[in-house]
């Protein structure tokens, strides 16, 4: 796969919601940087970060409007969305949509880096009602 084609698989793998299928498309050094800045290091790791934040968030999805690439590098330009999940239940109140972008970093077909760009605030602020 190409680069671009990596990152697609990568982003289908993210929308079925599956930690273990999505680990298999990543680095044993992966990188995940969030919309903070914070770096979560080790595919390990990653695949319990993705299955905490499953049980978080269940229907979590993305899309893709637009993607680029420069060599191994590919940015995606779209949004994500779900629902917070509250009690077992995915109120409606608790479903959020932004718009996001995000950057890869590509290697010998696998994600070596997947850094978000996203305004959290709407996440945030169901968090804060809902209490979690």
């Amino acid at each position: 796969m190409n680069p671009v084609e990596t990152v697609l698989a990568f982003i289908d793998r993210i929308n079925q919601r599956d930690p273990d299928k999505l680990a298999q498309l990543m680095t044993e050094d992966h990188v995940f940087i969030d919309s903070l800045g914070q770096a979560v290091r080790g595919r390990e790791q990653m695949r319990a970060g993705w299955r905490g934040y499953y049980a978080f968030c269940p229907d979590y999805w993305v899309s893709c409007e637009k993607i680029c690439s420069d060599g191994n590098v590919v940015a995606v330009f779209g949004s994500a969305g779900g629902t917070i999940a509250a009690n077992g239940k995915l109120p409606p109140e608790n479903k959020w949509r932004i718009p996001a972008a995000w950057l890869a970093v590509v290697e010998n077909g696998l994600v070596k880096e997947w850094r978000v760009y996203a305004d959290n605030k709407p996440v945030y602020e169901i968090m804060g009602r809902s209490r979690i």
